[in-house]
């Protein structure tokens, strides 16, 4: 029997503003050594305090929801969510009902050709809802011990929740979907949405049906707090194939909450799942109506950086960089301001006359010295852009030398190694100080050039007999006469001359 899988997102996003939801302490997105160290009566629940909402969360929902083509509420309110787990120290959460903050809109994610990259092809994915609500504490269970501990400082931090429609349909495409949200989210500075961290959490939706019945008709179990792209791919996956096979042997499937174990690479079951009616939700009776004007909305979508996709459809057609280059150089957008204003400094410099090559040719060397030889330190170090010492100028300068034949790409790697270092990162200091200057000068390679034919007189017959690779072993002679330092297009140029 051919089955038909329907899936939708849900995802927990820890907004990283200064104090939690609610109330004036310290929002350390859960992270602090100490437990139950930034806590205070509010976000402990003690009798007779009163929440009062966090501005700089509102916003950054709303902005949030501008970034995804949602409608923004004019008005909103919050609500109560019932449910008594140890780590919710009131006995319910505030949370959002039938008014969120943000409502219908869409994000567009690439078509997935393989295990890890994703291409523009296309598809839209509806976004439900998105609204506020304050975060649980964190509950733990010492080894060997009959009792539970738990921690409140992450109580009350600020909590995106984004529910999509359920318009996924394979493992890769969540998690192209995730991805581009963590990239987005980032993009306009509400959170690092950090998956390892616990700032971002996934959660997944997931029916199969069967071919021609209605889409809806499958029953739902959802996979809780899944923390790594890599996990919701195997997870849906995996889901998939525990549902086709319970269905194919004429089983039953429960609707209930799995979670993801990861050392087994399956889902697990956890509990019944619960359905709306059984939170009992109610207005909040201590936080009055939020109302929003439209002047405010509209002030907000201008706030708005470039994001992500018009970052890279910018970078295609002003910069004329192929679809992979400018998804590698958008994904991070201190790298993509990192790269324009490389191009910005090399522009000036070839309008200065200081530079001779063209700018295209800088602006693609600019970009393959980013994406390959920049990232390959990056690896090694497991640093970021924002941890780099070379400033746009020198590293501009670097790609000047290069693209007018200053230096080889040997010696650039030598000097970008240096550079990266973070001794000298001027790299004219350094071409200098290590003796790096690639030899263009045709006088002084005729010389060398001579001696080479004189004492490879075989080689010279070869070539004149049709042998094109005897040229390139003179090539290599000249190179490895003058240690790798003549330039290898002035090299040809003499010897074809010398040849004729």
């Amino acid at each position: 029997m051919k089955y038909t899988p329907v899936i939708g997102m849900e995802v927990h996003v820890e907004l990283k503003t200064q104090s939690k939801m609610f109330c004036a302490c310290k929002n350390g997105l859960g992270l602090e050594k100490e437990p139950n160290t930034h806590i205070c009566p509010v976000c402990t629940a003690q009798p007779g305090t009163l929440p009062v909402p966090n501005r700089q969360a509102i916003e950054f929902v709303q902005r949030a929801g501008l970034a995804l083509n949602c409608t923004i509420r004019l008005l909103s309110k919050f609500d109560r969510k019932n449910y008594f787990y140890p780590d919710i120290p009131k006995g319910y959460q505030i949370s959002q009902y039938d008014e969120p903050l943000c409502e219908g809109g869409v994000m567009t994610i690439d078509g997935v050709t393989s295990e890890t990259e994703a291409k523009a092809h296309g598809k839209d994915i509806r976004i439900t809802r998105i609204h506020m609500e304050e975060d649980t504490g964190k509950s733990s269970h010492p080894a060997g011990a009959d009792y539970t501990l738990v921690d409140f400082n992450r109580a009350g931090v600020p909590l995106m929740e984004l529910v999509t429609e359920p318009d996924i349909s394979t493992g890769k495409e969540a998690r192209a979907f995730c991805q581009r949200l963590q990239q987005t989210l980032r993009y306009i500075g509400i959170s690092d949405a950090d998956m390892e961290k616990g700032q971002m959490r996934c959660e997944v939706n997931i029916s199969l049906h069967k071919e021609g019945a209605d889409r809806l008709s499958g029953t739902k179990a959802e996979i809780k707090n899944i923390n790594s792209f890599r996990a919701v791919e195997r997870a849906i996956d995996f889901e998939i194939k525990r549902q086709t096979e319970m269905l194919d042997e004429g089983e039953t499937i429960i609707q209930e909450t799995r979670g993801w174990d990861e050392s087994k690479g399956e889902t697990v079951s956890q509990r019944k799942k619960e359905s709306a009616h059984d939170y009992r939700y109610f207005p909040e009776p201590d936080i009055p109506p939020l109302h929003f004007t439209k002047d405010y909305v509209d002030a907000m979508r201008r706030s708005l950086p470039e994001l992500p996709q018009a970052k890279e459809m910018r970078f295609q057609e002003e910069y004329k960089l192929n679809a992979d280059d400018a998804i590698m150089l958008a994904s991070d957008k201190d790298l993509a301001a990192y790269f324009e204003n490389v191009i910005m400094d090399l522009t000036s410099k070839v309008a200065a006359k200081e530079i001779e090559s063209p700018v295209e040719k800088l602006i693609k060397l600019t970009a393959n010295y980013i994406i390959s030889e920049l990232r390959k330190h990056f690896i090694k170090t497991g640093e970021t852009i924002r941890d780099i010492r070379i400033t746009p100028e020198n590293f501009a300068e670097l790609i000047g030398f290069i693209g007018d034949g200053k230096i080889n790409s040997s010696a650039a790697q030598i000097v970008l190694e240096e550079m990266y270092k973070g001794g000298d990162n001027d790299p004219s200091h350094i071409i200098e100080e290590k003796n790096l200057s690639q030899v263009s000068d045709v006088s002084a390679l005729e010389a060398i050039v001579d001696a080479i034919l004189a004492a490879n007189q075989q080689s010279v017959e070869d070539y004149k007999n049709g042998k094109q690779a005897a040229f390139q072993f003179l090539i290599g002679q000249v190179m490895k006469e003058t240690k790798g330092k003549a330039n290898p297009q002035v090299v040809g140029g003499v010897l074809t001359k010398k040849l004729q």
